[in-house]
């Protein structure tokens, strides 16, 4: 888990890089930027804003031949041995994205290198890199008293409550390619970031195994158990899977299918399920990983527990106390009113 409210940004460096294709040219500006107090709570709050609200998905460097053949990966392995290398260093990094930048559809922009001190990553402190790109530019008004009149005058600028791109690259596991985290809000040139220039894989952790297989069960539930079965059971099964995750700490998938398959019959279903959608969530090998409770409670919060009714009426199953549903709701059909029901026991209305 990585926590940056304590990170502090020790240099930040600024070059401007635009769309080789299009003959546009890049800038490299001859001394790192001089930070100030007001500066870098801006900054600091631009940068890291984003890795606070996504999902915790780590990349780590690679490449098809050798990890020292990944530019990146060489340059920030300079950095980390010398810090104070950092801005030279920075010219290197621009440089390498100006050579990745010839595609149509990659804007010109902004791009800030810095030195990141006392990132937290589960409860230790690290040194970190951090590489950022704005792209897309705002109109902004900005008034002027001229006289006894107001001017309006149009300018362009950044939004800092969106960064278009960026990534941390943080000082562990080297040997593996780094730590890597990335965000891009610009979905139009995916490869162009995560590929292209970073060079970077999925790292294939705890982590990713978790959040993989839990997000593979909901999408059999919905295309299996909810045909086979009714609305109930789909939100069921996903509250007995994650429940199973919640109190484990390794996965076994016999084990699991047993505990959670509450109809035997769709076991066959899952295994085939998994022989033909697994390789879309790199699970198809998969039967066997330690689980990462992070990952199971991020999971637990995004998987939706209830039942929507065309009546206009909806029924909210509990994911922590499921035995619940399964003692205290019971589906039926009225045959006078050719509707569907759902009978709900309780003892006593809960105060709001």
């Amino acid at each position: 888990m990585i926590n940056l409210y304590s990170t502090q940004i020790e240099s930040l460096s600024i070059h401007t890089v635009g769309n080789k294709g299009r003959g546009e040219n890049v800038f490299y500006s001859k001394e790192p930027y001089q930070l100030n107090d007001e500066i870098t709570a801006l900054l600091k709050e631009y940068f890291f804003k984003p890795f606070r609200e996504k999902e915790e998905n780590y990349f780590h460097f690679s490449h098809e031949a050798d990890l020292e053949f990944n530019p990146l990966f060489t340059i920030c392995s300079e950095i980390f041995d010398m810090p104070d290398s950092i801005h030279e260093n920075s010219k290197k990094i621009t440089s390498h994205l100006f050579e990745q930048s010839s595609h149509p559809h990659i804007k010109s922009g902004e791009v800030y290198i810095t030195y990141l001190s006392d990132v937290v990553v589960d409860n230790e402190k690290i040194d970190a890199i951090g590489i950022f790109k704005s792209e897309l530019k705002h109109d902004f008004l900005q008034f002027e008293e001229k006289e006894q009149n107001i001017d309006i005058l149009i300018r362009q600028g950044i939004n800092v409550n969106k960064l278009d791109k960026g990534c941390l690259i943080l000082k562990t596991d080297k040997e593996e390619g780094y730590k890597i985290l990335s965000v891009d809000s610009n979905r139009y040139d995916t490869k162009y970031w995560l590929e292209n220039f970073l060079g970077v894989n999925a790292l294939t952790d705890e982590n990713f195994f978790t959040k993989k297989y839990l997000k593979f069960c909901q999408n059999f539930a919905k295309d299996v158990v909810l045909p086979a079965e009714d609305k109930k059971e789909e939100v069921m099964f996903m509250n007995r899977a994650v429940n199973h995750f919640a109190k484990n700490d390794n996965f076994e998938e016999t084990s699991f299918l047993n505990e959670v398959m509450d109809n035997p019959d769709l076991i066959p279903e899952f295994k085939h399920y998994k022989v033909e959608k697994g390789p879309k969530f790199s699970i198809e090998d998969v039967s066997n990983f330690p689980i990462a409770n992070k990952a199971v409670s991020d999971a637990r919060k995004k998987i939706k527990n209830t039942i929507d009714l065309d009546t206009n009426i909806q029924i909210k199953m509990d994911f922590i106390n499921p035995e619940s549903a399964e003692k205290f709701i019971e589906k039926g059909w009225d045959e006078e009113k050719q509707m569907y029901y759902y009978l709900v026991y309780f003892n006593r209305e809960q105060k709001s």
